[in-house]
């Protein structure tokens, strides 16, 4: 008999939390999240499958659109928001929320419970065929996530899941459904937690392995990142001393004129 109650809904039989101390409350916690990282190993075949077909896309034109409702739409915009400052590419990776950019800092009732918004939403940054729509929901069958992914397959978009269930009805409308299954939350239901953990690794590996096949670092380095701070621009220099062998204020002066570590090293090497 199949189970009513997703995972991700079910009890850790720890009944009586309130009773705890602060530091059994942590370890307990610790003891679940020590489990997130061997279900994340689980689905690398997968993932790995997933990143390649989308290469193929993004090679061709395409972007990727994370959509997600609640916690899971927070994560997939935190991804898609650092890529442009770490990478220095614009517009490939987008999030989207239900409920719109107000949802990211206040929750929007019931804007998950619409099948039909997601594509709408979708629909204002005009998706083609060679676009990528990755589906994030740790239930598996919320109704917003579910209708972008269920229209977008329809129309020839690449499509990928992921939840933290499994058999759930998002594996229906996924070319490669990513199951990542962690198990009750520490506190019932509670996803922003370990699913919510185990869904951003999976999207730090997704779009990190994206940008390293695109040409976006060199050695470990990111050569593409955007000098936005004093930070920045003292790592760059340190790359660039690395690289080129020169002092740190020869690097930091040629990397303000050229804006960018891979331009600062090819136009010392360009002057050799």
């Amino acid at each position: 008999m199949k189970k009513i109650i997703p995972s991700t809904e079910q009890g850790n039989n720890r009944d009586g939390l309130e009773f705890l101390s602060v530091k059994e409350i942590l370890a307990f916690i610790h003891q679940e999240d020590q489990k997130i990282t061997d279900a994340v190993e689980t689905i690398i075949p997968l993932l790995s499958a997933a990143i390649e077909q989308s290469l193929l896309h993004i090679k061709q034109g395409g972007r990727v659109f994370y959509v997600g409702a609640g916690t899971s739409g927070r994560l997939g915009i935190v991804d898609a928001s650092e890529i442009p400052p770490t990478f220095g590419v614009e517009g490939l990776f987008i999030g989207i929320i239900a409920g719109g950019d107000k949802a990211i800092r206040k929750a929007v009732e019931f804007s998950e419970d619409d099948e039909h918004q997601a594509w709408i939403d979708l629909s204002a940054h005009a998706p083609t065929k060679q676009d990528i729509v990755v589906g994030i929901t740790a239930s598996g069958k919320t109704p917003y996530v579910l209708g972008a992914l269920r229209t977008a397959r329809e129309k020839g978009l690449l499509t990928i899941g992921i939840t933290q269930n499994q058999e759930s009805a998002i594996a229906a409308f996924s070319d490669f459904c990513l199951e990542i299954i962690t198990g009750p939350e520490f506190i019932r239901g509670s996803t922003r937690m370990k699913a919510g953990t185990a869904q951003k690794m999976t999207l730090n590996m997704f779009s990190t392995a994206i940008m390293v096949k695109l040409g976006k670092v060199k050695g470990e380095k990111m050569v593409d990142m955007q000098i936005s701070n004093a930070k920045l621009l003292h790592r760059g220099a340190v790359m660039i001393m690395e690289e080129t062998g020169l002092d740190f204020e020869s690097a930091k002066i040629l990397l303000q004129k050229t804006g960018s570590v891979r331009k600062a090293i090819k136009s010392f090497t360009d002057k050799k």
